[in-house]
């Protein structure tokens, strides 16, 4: 059986004589030396490399992007029969620690003074702050509720952290029920726990029903003093409606390590936007025991078992 592998993450694989594990690059187009290979492994490809899978390579039985979120491999064009998997659980601890630093370092107002030692500042003000009955619970988890849209596997990571800090997590699925041993709220549910909410973490994927659906509408929901987060997709954030939001101070701050467009266009008002915090996609940039999650599709493939992490 033929693996083709990215040369975009170093991943070593034992040598066996039924399998072939091989590098390719993920800008090129395939060459026609790879037209017997069954599985793909999928990590940064570009369109044309993506394009170049669809067309060239025939015998593909199964995709395995080793992305959290399928939505590149499932809108390149893999014919129907082809089985596409998630990354699933691979980033389930780097995205955690990424959304709970930048959840930390707006709540404790770290922006603020960090400008204020690049002016050579001694900024006293959140000291003062955070002692006042008014506003302490800003400068907190203790105390506060934390929204989480999207409640899979890295949200289960992030929700014990969480909890450990003081705040009571609410979960968000398509449905009500039990995920990973925490209840979760229906999203269709979500209006009625925005209003309580101090943050709001949103790991949703870039589907049809969740395009822009943090919009203005989303947003006038919550407190004036809440805290948006997305470490999910950057398409299902309204840009202008969030910058409206934070400019005119009806939402205190916002953190985003995904935007609609990305690289995000030097003209973007995001750039400039006052109280939000910008990181290039590099939350779930190291995706742990992958490896063992490519042995686990190659087994099945060959025992004609089903894969795991199937999203189509």
């Amino acid at each position: 059986m033929k693996i083709l592998i990215p040369d975009s993450i170093e991943l070593t694989f034992p040598v066996r004589d039924v399998d072939n594990y091989v590098v390719y690059s993920i800008t090129a187009p395939f060459a026609l030396e790879h037209a017997d290979a069954q599985i793909l492994v999928l990590w940064g490809n570009s369109a044309n490399n993506l394009d170049s899978a669809v067309h060239d390579l025939p015998n593909l039985q199964l995709v395995q992007t080793l992305a959290a979120g399928p939505d590149a491999a499932l809108a390149a064009g893999f014919a129907p029969h082809i089985t596409i998997c998630s990354g699933r659980s691979l980033h389930d601890g780097p995205v955690a620690e990424h959304a709970l630093a930048m959840i930390l370092y707006l709540v404790r107002g770290l922006d603020s003074l960090t400008a204020a030692q690049q002016h050579q500042h001694w900024d006293t003000r959140l000291g003062k702050d955070q002692t006042m009955p008014a506003t302490r619970g800003f400068y907190t988890l203790a105390g506060a509720n934390v929204v989480i849209l999207g409640y899979g596997s890295i949200a289960a990571t992030l929700t014990p952290l969480l909890q450990g800090l003081g705040a009571t997590v609410i979960g968000v699925a398509t449905s009500a029920g039990e995920r990973y041993g925490y209840p979760v709220i229906a999203m269709a549910d979500t209006h009625k726990v925005l209003p309580q909410a101090d943050v709001v973490l949103s790991l949703l994927p870039a589907l049809p029903t969740t395009e822009q659906l943090v919009n203005a509408s989303f947003l006038a929901q919550l407190k004036s003093s809440a805290i948006f987060v997305n470490v999910g997709r950057g398409k299902t954030v309204d840009e202008e409606a969030l910058v409206s939001a934070l400019t005119t101070r009806r939402l205190r701050a916002a953190g985003l390590d995904v935007t609609y467009v990305e690289p995000l266009p030097a003209a973007s008002p995001l750039w400039t936007c006052a109280n939000l915090l910008l990181t290039p996609h590099v939350a779930g940039g190291r995706p742990q025991a992958a490896e063992a999650l490519v042995l686990a599709q190659v087994a099945a493939v060959r025992a004609g078992q089903p894969a795991r992490n199937v999203v189509r």
